[in-house]
C-alpha cells in the first residue's frame, strides 16, 4: 500500500491516489506516494546527473560558481514546494516537475538549443521542453519492464509546458490540452512561474558576480532598486558580496509572496470545486499581479540587452553554436564515428523513420552531452593533434 500524502490537499489539487496513472501499469510503491516515486526516479536518472555540467548562460568550465542546470532545478524545486505548501497543492508533484523540467536541455544552454533546432529544421526541429518528455518517456534505460522512467501522467503533463498543435497531435493524451485549449494542473502552473522566478534572479546574481552587469545599471530596474534601497537603509556597511545576496533573496521573496497572494485571489474568485474546474479555466490561475508582471518584464528586458547580449556571452554563444552544428553535421555525414550505443540508437530509429530518425538519434546524442563532453567530442573529431589512437577513444 502506498503511503498517503502527509500534507493538506485542497479539493482542486492533484491527488496521488487519483492519478491518471502511468503508461505501463505498476504496483503502488510502499512507504511513498506515486509522485514521490516520480521524484526519486528523476533524481536517480542519468539525465538528471548530467545537469551538473550543463549551464544556463555561461559555459561550464568558465567559472566554478556559475549556476548549472542542476543547481537551477534544485532552486526551482525549493520555490515550487514552498508555493505548493502554502496553497494546499501537492508538494511532491511540484517538486517532481521542477526537478525534471530541464532534463532534456542541450549543452551550452539556450545557445545549444538554438543551434540544434536549426540543424533539425528539416527533421521536425528541436525543443528542449519536448526533449525533456522524450528523455523521461523513452531515452532513459534503467528498468526491465519499460523504456524511460514511466512517470505519472501529472508529472509528464507538467514537464510539457509548451507544445505546437502539430507536435500535440503526435504525443497523445499528455498533450491533449494543447488541442482542447484547457489548463494544466495548478502544480504545473506554479512550477512554470517558479522556473521564471529562479532564473531571472539567479542570472542577475551570476551576472553581477562576474562583472557582466553592474549595480548602478540595475538601479534603473524597479524590482531591484526597491530591494536595494531597503537593504542599504537597514545595513549601510555591507560589503558588495553580502549586499548582492541580500538583494537577490529579497527579490525572490517579494516575487513569491506576490505570486501566492495573486494566485490565491484568482483561485477564490474562480470558485474551484475540483481539479476538473482547474482544467476548464480559460487562462492559468497561477499568476503574478499586474504590477509584478510589469516589473518582471522590465527585469527580463534588462537581462536580454545587458547580460545575454554582452559581448563575452555572445562570444561563448558563437562558440557553442559552432560546436553543436559541427558535431551534428559530422555525425550525419558519417554515423560510423558515433560511439557504439549512439550508433545503434540511430540505426534503430533509421529503420523506423528513415533519415528523420537518423537525425533524431543524432540530436538525442548531442542533447545528452554536457558542456565539457561536447567540447571533448569536438576536439576528438576536428583537432588534428588528437590523432593518437588513445585520444580517439571516447
Amino acid at each position: 500500500m502506498d503511503k498517503p500524502y502527509s500534507g493538506s490537499l485542497t479539493a482542486y489539487a492533484c491527488n496521488d491516489r487519483k492519478s491518471l496513472g502511468r503508461v505501463h501499469d505498476e504496483e503502488s510503491p510502499v512507504y511513498r506516494n506515486n509522485y514521490q516515486r516520480d521524484r526519486d526516479r528523476i533524481i536517480h536518472s542519468a539525465g538528471f546527473r548530467r545537469l551538473e555540467y550543463k549551464t544556463q548562460v555561461f559555459v561550464n568550465h568558465e567559472g566554478d560558481l556559475f549556476r548549472t542546470r542542476l543547481t537551477h532545478s534544485l532552486e526551482v524545486a525549493q520555490i515550487a514546494r514552498s508555493i505548493a505548501r502554502e496553497l494546499g497543492l501537492h508538494e511532491d508533484l511540484a517538486e517532481a516537475i521542477a526537478l525534471s523540467h530541464d532534463i532534456g536541455h542541450t549543452p551550452f544552454g539556450h545557445a545549444g538549443q538554438t543551434a540544434l533546432n536549426q540543424c533539425m529544421k528539416d527533421h521536425g526541429g528541436f525543443e528542449h521542453n519536448l526533449q525533456s518528455l522524450r528523455v523521461v518517456d523513452k531515452l532513459e534505460e534503467k528498468y526491465a519492464d519499460f523504456q524511460g522512467l514511466n512517470l505519472t501522467f501529472e508529472t509528464r503533463e507538467g514537464i510539457l509546458k509548451h507544445c505546437s498543435q502539430k507536435n500535440a497531435e503526435k504525443l497523445g493524451p499528455v498533450a491533449q490540452r494543447f488541442l482542447d485549449k484547457t489548463q494544466p494542473s495548478l502544480e504545473a502552473q506554479l512550477t512554470d512561474l517558479s522556473d521564471e522566478t529562479a532564473y531571472n534572479n539567479h542570472d542577475v546574481d551570476d551576472g553581477l558576480r562576474y562583472g557582466l552587469i553592474r549595480i548602478d545599471e540595475l538601479m534603473k530596474i524597479e524590482v531591484f532598486r526597491k530591494q536595494h534601497d531597503v537593504v542599504k537603509k537597514r545595513y549601510s556597511s555591507l560589503n558588495e558580496r553580502h549586499l548582492i545576496h541580500e538583494i537577490i533573496r529579497r527579490m525572490i521573496n517579494v516575487m513569491v509572496v506576490d505570486l501566492i497572494d495573486t494566485s490565491r485571489s484568482n483561485i477564490n474568485a474562480a470558485g474551484l470545486k475540483s481539479i476538473d474546474d482547474v482544467h476548464a479555466q480559460s487562462r492559468p490561475l497561477m499568476s503574478f499581479s499586474e504590477s509584478m508582471r510589469e516589473q518582471n518584464k522590465e527585469l527580463k528586458q534588462f537581462l536580454r540587452s545587458h547580460l545575454y547580449q554582452h559581448y563575452r556571452v555572445h562570444r561563448m554563444t558563437l562558440k557553442a553554436c559552432s560546436i553543436v552544428t559541427a558535431l551534428f553535421n559530422a555525425f550525419m555525414d558519417d554515423l560510423r564515428i558515433l560511439p557504439p550505443e549512439a550508433l545503434a540508437h540511430c540505426r534503430a530509429l533509421e529503420n523506423r523513420h528513415g533519415q528523420d530518425g537518423v537525425a533524431r538519434g543524432v540530436a538525442d546524442y548531442i542533447a545528452g552531452m554536457t558542456d565539457r563532453y561536447a567540447i571533448v567530442e569536438y576536439e576528438r573529431i576536428f583537432n588534428p593533434r588528437q590523432l593518437s589512437f588513445v585520444n580517439l577513444i571516447p
